[in-house]
């Protein structure tokens, strides 16, 4: 089924994404999963090549184009090339609204600059060793001083936490608000009493790294709180569903990926004389897998375009991060399975896609947290 959400100049952007992965992406990939970061020449190169801040005003160093068709493009061509360590869809998607929809003007011009070039890499702490999901569950403080505040606390599971020169920490300000009693403070690398844990061993996306943050008496300036002060909730809400279509769009175009190298590889490979794809029991699974992602990808294509013309809302989001991120893992498992052995090997990219793409359905709000919020919006 052809795709009619994008136009010439998207891909044309496809081609320079595609340009960038060759050259400055998978050539190093593998030291990168070695050392468990990325190294930030990568982050300086995406930033020379365009692909950070793609929404960001020029003004502030960006490309100027909130058409969010292009953040498709860049989720896609970097799952399909197995990268996700370079975690430019955080930065530019997760992070990037938050700066540029609740910065000051002199917050702009003193973050957005180095975020577009690549100098500033980011990152938003929010998950703390008890209290994922549920933002009652926060403890990190920031007590108010008067020109200061004094931040407190830990982080865990934190996406970019070595690399980030710029973290948006979710901090309580108000002990007895509740989940409305939370707001964001940027914190900066250099701050005195900011220091980084361990970069944490996981199953998965190697070359990202990924880091628990402790704030000790953390002196934070007055003009790093970002939006309202006890805003916290209402804007982490707000920036939920962009958050949430990105995953999904990952998630798609890597079942889709999948189900391809999936059907040259049972063409290919012979058992008891003839190809895989001869036997019918073969052929059931890959129509079953065409099916479901065709089906997926028609509506996450139509939440795209929705989320282009600002008409997404939380529960379509929701849905879609739920059903595409599932269906990622499901394909997983069953092209593993048809690669039998080799599947197992991790030179094959059926095996990295298994273990890369299992926090899909994790982060972002768990599957369970969406079936929530979906089953809320009905029998409310």
């Amino acid at each position: 089924m052809k795709r009619r959400i994008f136009e010439a100049e998207h891909e044309a952007f496809r081609e320079t994404v595609r340009t960038f992965l060759a050259k400055e992406v998978l050539p190093h990939y593998a030291q990168w999963e070695k050392d468990g970061i990325v190294s930030r020449q990568a982050w300086l190169a995406a930033g020379r090549q365009g692909l950070l801040g793609t929404a960001v005003p020029q003004e502030y160093g960006g490309g100027g184009n909130p058409d969010f068709r292009y953040a498709a493009v860049l989720a896609e061509e970097f799952t399909r090339a197995g990268t996700p360590g370079l975690a430019l869809g955080l930065h530019n998607d997760i992070i990037g609204p938050y700066l540029t929809s609740l910065a000051t003007e002199e917050q702009k011009r003193r973050w957005l600059p180095g975020f577009c070039s690549g100098e500033t890499v980011t990152a938003i702490a929010m998950t703390e060793p008890g209290a994922g999901s549920d933002l009652q569950g926060i403890r990190t403080t920031a007590e108010d001083r008067g020109d200061h505040w004094v931040l407190s606390g830990s982080k865990t599971f934190i996406s970019n936490g070595i690399l980030a020169d710029l973290v948006i920490v979710v901090a309580r300000t108000t002990p007895e608000g509740g989940a409305h009693g939370l707001s964001l403070l940027v914190v900066e690398r250099g701050a005195e009493g900011f220091e980084r844990g361990r970069n944490l061993d996981k199953i998965g996306q190697k070359a990202q790294d990924t880091a628990e943050l402790f704030f000790h008496d953390v002196r934070v300036p007055k003009e790093n709180l970002l939006g309202e002060l006890n805003g916290a909730f209402v804007h982490l809400m707000t920036n939920l569903a962009q958050e949430r279509l990105a995953i999904a769009m990952a998630g798609i175009a890597a079942a889709e990926h999948l189900l391809e190298i999936t059907t040259a590889y049972v063409k290919e490979r012979e058992a008891f004389g003839r190809p895989l794809s001869t036997l019918q029991h073969i052929r059931f699974e890959i129509a079953e897998m065409a099916t479901e992602c065709a089906v997926t990808r028609t509506f996450v294509d139509r939440c795209i375009i929705d989320h282009t013309r600002g008409e997404l809302d939380h529960v379509h989001a929701s849905m879609a991060k739920w059903w595409a991120t599932e269906l990622q893992k499901r394909v997983a498992d069953r092209c593993l399975q048809l690669h039998g052995g080799y599947g197992y090997m991790s030179e094959y990219p059926v095996a990295r896609a298994f273990t890369d793409g299992r926090i899909q359905t994790i982060y972002g709000g768990t599957t369970e947290i969406m079936k929530e919020i979906i089953g809320r919006s009905l029998l409310s």
